[in-house]
């Protein structure tokens, strides 16, 4: 086997990704609704600025048709933007659809995974809530790490490669612990603590030991990295079951919020392309002009459903880049990691 570097992949999702704080925060742990605030009173902020510096902006808008093209275009991608969410929520729906023994055979293969998760963490029950579920699943992990620890000598390579195995395991365990502790579902919460347990790399780092160290390992040792394998195997397809739970709550969240902020964006279309006369918004208001203002609120507040729709699936599409894969393997590029060649 070809020698392997010793470090590993940072727990912590913002690190692992390699970008900023203020980027991720933005994508994912942000308020939804603020998001597309912020989106929203930068379009507002950029349109208004933009007919200010521009002296010819007045005169184009009374003196052109632009402001029926543009609100015409806007009426038209509203309708078409509500039928397709529309359609995106049958869908969503539809997977909760079903004859009775399809939803017997949900049943069943959900309790089955339950008295899996029941005897991994030793409880009569497994717990019902899914920040307990897979908070329960990561302080198994932890004790089970400690327990390899104690099973295996205090010196030689794999003394040490445990060591590394078992600190960025605990600590790593306790922290998303903590944060899963009384996190709600439904918020963002408990798939971003779920996300900050790196347990790919932990799989990977077991596999190892057991390829490398194998023959020096005990009954005990080899016994109790059996046992730590299996937890982090079933904490994978737990977080993704709660993943794309998760991802259907949102959907539905983006279908009403989508729905409910296409009436004003429609009123304001029809307003706009019906009954807009430049005659009507003369003078100013705070020294802007108010026939600029009028335009720039127009255009902000019928691209609202669009800009909500850009503020749910941009958390939605970072979640799914940094979860594409389940289990040991690792997508993005890094130097820390050297394949394992067999012989």
């Amino acid at each position: 086997m070809a020698d392997e570097d010793s470090d590993q992949p940072s727990d912590r999702l913002r690190e692992r990704a390699e970008e900023s704080r203020w980027k991720l925060w933005f994508l994912l742990e942000a308020d939804r609704r603020v998001v597309a605030l912020v989106l929203l009173g930068t379009i507002f902020v950029v349109l208004q600025v933009s007919g200010m510096v521009y002296p010819t902006t007045e005169g184009a808008i009374r003196s052109s048709d632009s402001v029926d093209t543009v609100f015409q275009g806007f009426l038209t991608a509203t309708i078409t933007g509500v039928t397709l969410v529309l359609t995106l929520n049958q869908l969503v729906l539809s997977q909760e659809l079903g004859a009775a023994g399809d939803q017997r055979e949900r049943m069943e293969k959900a309790l089955s995974f339950r008295d899996d998760a029941a005897a991994m963490v030793e409880a009569p029950v497994a717990p019902a809530r899914p920040s307990q579920f897979l908070r329960a699943l990561v302080q198994v992990a932890g004790e089970r790490a400690r327990d390899l620890r104690e099973a295996v000598p205090d010196d030689g390579d794999l003394a040490s490669a445990v060591d590394d195995l078992v600190a960025s395991l605990t600590e790593n365990a306790d922290r998303v612990s903590d944060n899963l502790d009384g996190a709600q579902f439904g918020e963002f919460e408990v798939v971003s603590a779920a996300l900050n347990f790196n347990y790919s790399w932990k799989v990977f780092a077991a596999q190892r030991i057991d390829a490398e160290y194998g023959d020096e390992l005990d009954e005990a040792g080899s016994d109790a990295l059996d046992r730590l394998s299996e937890v982090l195997k079933l904490f994978g397809p737990a977080r993704e079951h709660f993943k794309t739970l998760y991802f259907q709550w949102e959907l539905i969240n983006l279908s009403r919020a989508i729905l409910t902020a296409s009436i004003p964006a429609l009123l304001v279309s029809v307003f706009m392309v019906s009954f807009f006369n430049d005659a009507t918004f003369g003078g100013t208001t705070l020294g802007m002009k108010n026939i600029i203002l009028a335009f720039s609120a127009g255009s902000t507040l019928a691209m609202m459903p669009f800009i909500i729709l850009l503020a749910y699936v941009l958390r939605i599409a970072t979640v799914t880049k940094h979860t594409l894969s389940i289990g040991p393997f690792i997508l993005r590029d890094t130097d820390q990691v050297e394949e394992v060649e067999w012989n």
